[in-house]
C-alpha cells in the first residue's frame, strides 16, 4: 500500500514539497533565485551550515530534479533547474504567512527594501517595480488577461519599438504570471518577460546592486519606463523611509 502511494501523483507532489520541507534548502532555493550558478560552498556560507551538511543537501535537491549541476574543474556548480522551479519557488514564498520583522540592523533593513522595490526573480524582473510594469502593460493593452495571460499585437508592436527581443522559438510560454512574494500580486514571467529584464540590463535602464538579486532603475530607465509606460519617478525610485 505505501509502495502504491509513493508511485501516485499525490506521492509525487509529496516528494516534491519534501525538497522544500526544510529551512537549509529552501534558503538555497531562495538564494538561487539571482540567476547566478553558486559553489556548494557559498551557499554553506550563505545559509550558515556546514559543508558537508550543504553537500548533502544539495545531492537531494539534484536528485529531486529542483537544481541542475555543472562542473568545472574541481569545483561544483549548482542552479535552479529551469525557470519553472524558479517561479514554483517565488510563488511558494509568495504563499508563505508574513512575520513581522525586525532587521538585525540598518544594513539589513536597507537591503531587505531594496529588494522588495526592485529585484530579479531568477530572470524576469520582480518586486514593486516589476509588479508596476506588468500593471502599466495590462493598462495600455499591451497584455491581456481576459482569458488567460497574453501579448496582445499592440504588446508585441511595443516590444519591437522599445528594441527587446524575444526568441522566436522557445519551449518557455511567451508570457506567464509569477505571483510575486512581496507585492503578493502577479509580476510578468515567461519568455517576454526575461527578454525584457535581458534588455532592461543590458541598455542600462536597471543596474544590479552589488551582488544580491536587487536592482535600481537608473535615471535613464526612469525616463524611458515613464515615457514608454506612464510611471512616476516616485514609485521608481527606492523609498527612503
Amino acid at each position: 500500500m505505501d509502495s502504491e502511494r509513493a508511485q501516485s501523483p499525490g506521492g509525487d507532489l509529496a516528494a516534491v514539497a519534501g525538497l522544500l520541507a526544510d529551512g537549509t534548502r529552501a534558503a538555497f532555493c531562495l538564494a538561487l533565485l539571482d540567476g547566478r550558478a553558486w559553489t556548494a560552498g557559498e551557499l554553506a556560507r550563505y545559509a550558515g551550515v556546514a559543508a558537508p551538511t550543504a553537500t548533502e543537501h544539495l545531492n537531494r535537491l539534484v536528485g529531486g530534479g529542483l537544481l541542475a549541476e555543472e562542473r568545472q574543474g574541481r569545483h561544483r556548480y549548482v542552479r535552479l533547474a529551469d525557470p519553472q522551479v524558479a517561479e514554483l519557488v517565488e510563488q511558494l514564498a509568495a504563499l508563505a504567512p508574513g512575520r513581522p520583522e525586525r532587521p538585525a540592523s540598518l544594513a539589513a533593513d536597507g537591503r531587505r527594501r531594496a529588494l522588495a522595490h526592485a529585484r530579479t526573480c531568477y530572470d524576469h524582473l520582480a518586486g514593486t517595480v516589476g509588479v508596476a510594469i506588468t500593471d502599466a502593460m495590462t493598462a495600455k493593452g499591451l497584455l491581456d488577461w481576459t482569458q488567460g495571460l497574453r501579448l496582445t499585437a499592440d504588446g508585441e508592436l511595443w516590444l519591437g519599438t522599445a528594441g527587446v527581443t524575444v526568441p522566436s522559438v522557445s519551449r518557455r510560454p511567451a508570457v506567464r504570471p509569477c505571483l510575486d512574494w512581496t507585492e503578493r500580486r502577479p509580476h510578468l514571467a515567461g519568455a517576454v518577460g526575461a527578454a525584457l529584464c535581458r534588455h532592461a540590463l543590458a541598455e542600462g535602464w536597471v543596474t544590479r546592486i552589488g551582488t544580491s538579486r536587487a536592482v535600481a532603475v537608473t535615471p535613464a530607465g526612469r525616463r524611458i519606463l515613464r515615457d514608454r509606460l506612464d510611471l512616476p519617478d516616485d514609485l521608481l525610485a527606492p523609498s527612503e523611509r
